[in-house]
């Protein structure tokens, strides 16, 4: 069996039939997998000495792509988390060469074999109510970009949605009224709503009153009136927290990122004795198995759970029978 193939045809294919006609893959998802094979195919011409239109499928063969992961480590100092992105991508695109080529199918063998790296799991970062509240007091309303910034961190803290969900939101998914509730294109092209508080709803009310326009405009727009990218919506709550670390110390020693604001969501949520399933639906997760590790970080329940038990060196009281009189009373 021959894996003498162009590479850069299989590429084509790959992106423009396989992910975007066949899987209808996100954006975020072509973006991603973009960056993998450009940044596979420089490593292989620094290494290689290999021109990325030259290359053949038989330079994709195992030993080279473990180099490559490697070389994320040592080199680039990605995460394990970010290695196995990586190697996901790669996966991906093999997978989808042993179909179209099957001769290449000892090759493909070899490479699916790469394990995926165990990573360190930590617990979720969280803030507490008191922290949120010194974030959602720090812009000054009485700006223009203040009255925004307050509007967007509200919403962000009620609907737990995702800094990419808060940057695209546009008027229209935004519904106040006698029910108040957000409509959010979420992650794998899933929609779900979310409801707001009044105090969320009167927020977004007055900041749409004042900043007037059609019902596909941003929410959120920026200076420009464009909306606001990933990056405009993090800065903003950086600008909120440093506000807020003045009158809250316990924020300096922290990194706070849109992310953090919805890990603090869910442990609100589910301190406040919100079943794990309906955080699941609120947060968009695709099963429960992803929102459990707020369980494992949220420490006020574990706490509740060791006040039910004796402490070690204590007196256990022990079961003693009733009357047996009574015994009969309640039989009957």
């Amino acid at each position: 069996m021959t894996t003498d193939i162009p590479l850069g045809s299989l590429i084509q294919a790959f992106f423009a039939e396989h992910l975007l006609t066949h899987k209808r893959a996100s954006p975020r998802t072509v973006s991603a997998y973009r960056d993998t094979f450009r940044l596979l195919f420089g490593f292989l011409h620094e290494t290689a000495g290999i021109e990325p239109s030259s290359l053949r499928l038989a330079d994709l063969d195992a030993p080279a792509i473990l180099s490559f992961l490697d070389y994320l480590e040592a080199h680039r100092r990605n995460s394990v988390r970010s290695r196995n992105a990586r190697l996901a991508a790669v996966r991906s695109f093999i997978r989808f060469v042993a179909l179209r080529e099957p001769e290449s199918l000892a090759l493909a063998t070899r490479v699916l074999a790469i394990p995926v790296k165990r990573a360190d799991r930590r617990l979720v970062g969280y803030l507490t109510r008191a922290e949120v509240d010194a974030i959602l007091a720090a812009p000054d309303r009485l700006k223009w970009a203040g009255r925004r910034d307050h509007a967007l961190l509200l919403t962000l803290y009620n609907s737990g949605a995702r800094v990419s969900e808060i940057a695209a939101l546009r008027r229209s998914q935004a519904v106040v009224g006698a029910s108040s509730f957000l409509q959010l294109h979420g992650k794998g092209r899933k929609e779900r709503v979310v409801p707001l508080w009044p105090r969320t709803a009167r927020a977004l009310k007055s900041w749409f009153h004042e900043c007037a326009g059609p019902p596909d405009a941003p929410a959120f727009p920026n200076a420009r009136g464009g909306p606001l990218t990933r990056d405009g919506v993090s800065y903003v709550l950086e600008r909120a927290v440093r506000m807020a670390s003045a009158s809250c110390s316990s924020l300096q020693a922290k990194h706070v990122s849109p992310h953090v604001l919805r890990h603090t969501t869910a442990m609100h949520l589910l301190q406040a004795g919100v079943d794990l399933t309906v955080i699941a639906l609120w947060l968009g997760h695709e099963t429960t198995q992803t929102t459990h590790m707020y369980v494992e970080a949220d420490l006020a329940t574990k706490e509740r759970a060791l006040a039910k038990l004796a402490p070690a060196g204590q007196p256990v009281s022990r079961f003693k029978p009733g009357d047996a009189l009574m015994s009969f009373l309640a039989s009957l």
